[in-house]
């Protein structure tokens, strides 16, 4: 049964990727409540109801399961428990099991590898011993990646030889971790899709992607890559969401690396690589999460126009100062997004921006020359 405008959805995290889902869901008619502990959370501000309390707070998840009609996240660090406890009364979309295996890389390799999909090859390390004997069979360059909790870049470290091994487990606190081969890169890509209540899939064109610093800088749409291979990546993502039984909206992150196709990892939620989705679909992707989690029918995907989406991070507010919008906002074919984060911080995610234009080349061009003028003070 379907889930209509005027009904109470609940979303589990505050921050903007919950800020654009309250957006979508008031814009369609719906109440939300956010759960988050943050006071000033970027969704909470703009949410229906704001309960501030942590994750496994009892009285704060009893009261959104009594007042919410389906219950979701924007992000895959909610504790399971959390998860099901809700599921025992009101639909939780994407499932626990989706959850439990994203926010575990251990999980989610063994996933992949079990469901028939390449990974780059890595191996299960619990203790300093598995590390050392590990490195013989993954080789390097590599890059040790803790099971759980890392994001951005965060809560990694790179072993380029063999003296490495104990500087990285030290560095990591000795938290168990996936060790990954670090494989030769012809090209970063993401697909965002989107599997509804019946089990339709639909998926967005394929995004290509450029990081710094593990966080992602850039993404191009569409992807400068072979159709063959554009349809062989929305078909793995679309094999990985029906083998995890997923009701929601989710990103798969791949390498192409000496022209094979490796799942990276899986996001059970918006992605940054899909805020393009905001000017250039149909249907942005947080329209889409609503109708997904709501049992709507799903959305058009088809991309209106070839686009650049630059990530602004906090670095770019020079002592606490923004960056000059109108160098951005004089351009007809720029759409500026903040987050309303109330403090900039270096690493921090505090906006993006879109170029559309009818040449990607184009796009890209005036992207990067906006990029490097909000970098300079």
């Amino acid at each position: 049964m379907s889930i209509l405008p005027g009904a109470t959805l609940g979303m589990l995290g505050g921050g903007q990727l919950g800020r654009m889902f309250t957006i979508a869901a008031r814009t369609m008619g719906y109440n939300v409540v956010v759960l988050d502990p943050n006071t000033r959370s970027p969704a909470g501000e703009l949410a229906t109801t704001h309960i501030c309390a942590d994750y496994s707070d009892p009285a704060a998840l009893a009261q959104i399961a009594k007042n919410c009609d389906v219950i979701t996240t924007e992000f895959e660090n909610v504790p399971a428990s959390t998860l099901a406890s809700l599921a025992e009364t009101k639909p939780v979309r994407p499932g626990t099991k989706a959850i439990s295996i994203a926010q575990d890389r251990i999980q989610e390799k063994k996933f992949l590898k079990d469901n028939g999909f390449y990974t780059a090859p890595f191996a299960v390390i619990n203790a300093l011993d598995d590390l050392k004997n590990s490195i013989s069979t993954i080789g390097t360059p590599a890059i040790l990646k803790v099971s759980r909790l890392g994001y951005d870049g965060k809560g990694q470290f790179a072993i380029n030889t063999e003296s490495d091994i104990e500087k990285a487990w030290q560095a990591l606190e000795g938290e168990a971790c996936v060790l990954e081969q670090r494989v030769p890169l012809d090209i970063e890509v993401s697909v965002v899709l989107a599997r509804g209540t019946e089990g339709e899939v639909s998926s967005y064109p394929v995004s290509e992607n450029i990081h710094a610093g593990g966080i992602l800088d850039v993404s191009i749409v569409p992807a400068r890559i072979d159709q063959a291979i554009k349809n062989k990546i929305i078909n793995m993502a679309k094999d990985i969401a029906i083998a995890l039984d997923y009701v929601g909206l989710m990103a798969v992150e791949f390498f192409i690396s000496d022209g094979k196709i490796l799942v990276n990892e899986i996001a059970p939620r918006p992605h940054n690589s899909g805020h393009y989705t905001l000017d250039a679909c149909i249907t942005n992707q947080f329209e889409q999460q609503v109708r997904a989690v709501c049992g709507l029918a799903l959305g058009d995907t088809r991309l209106l126009t070839p686009v650049v989406m630059i990530n602004m991070l906090g670095d770019i507010w020079h002592n606490g100062n923004a960056p000059q919008w109108q160098k951005l906002l004089k351009h007809p074919n720029v759409k500026l997004h903040l987050y309303g984060k109330p403090e900039a911080r270096p690493g921090r995610k505090m906006g993006h921006f879109n170029v559309l234009s009818e040449n990607i080349n184009d796009a890209l061009k005036l992207a990067e020359e906006l990029k490097q003028q909000l970098s300079k003070v």
